[in-house]
């Protein structure tokens, strides 16, 4: 595991997995519930990891465009279809909205 992002506050923290997580690339959030010492623990107490140490720069990378305010180049791709049921399904979908599969990884 290697950490991306030290969070301002617990809500930060969840939107940057959540975006993470949303392009395949899997996330965990370390001291969750510590946010409550906050001012007496270390400003890193909450923090976004993420599992797979291979896919840090891709992660880093998404990161920083999206705190720069840059567009999501996934979602310049169009179209995608369901891996489960082939529903066709817009760019802006991160599951199908038929059976619930997640949208496959872009790479």
């Amino acid at each position: 595991m290697k950490c991306v992002h030290n969070a301002r506050h617990l809500t930060e923290a969840h939107l940057i997995r959540d975006l993470l997580e949303s392009h395949g690339i899997e996330a965990m959030i370390r001291g969750e519930f510590l946010t409550g010492g906050w001012g007496e623990l270390p400003v890193d107490a909450c923090a976004v990891w993420v599992t797979d140490e291979t896919r840090f720069r891709e992660a880093d990378d998404l990161l920083r465009d999206f705190l720069r305010g840059l567009p999501d180049s996934s979602a310049k791709s169009g179209h995608w279809s369901c891996p489960q049921c082939s529903e066709p399904l817009e760019p802006q979908f991160t599951a199908c909205w038929k059976c619930g599969a997640p949208r496959p990884a872009t790479t």
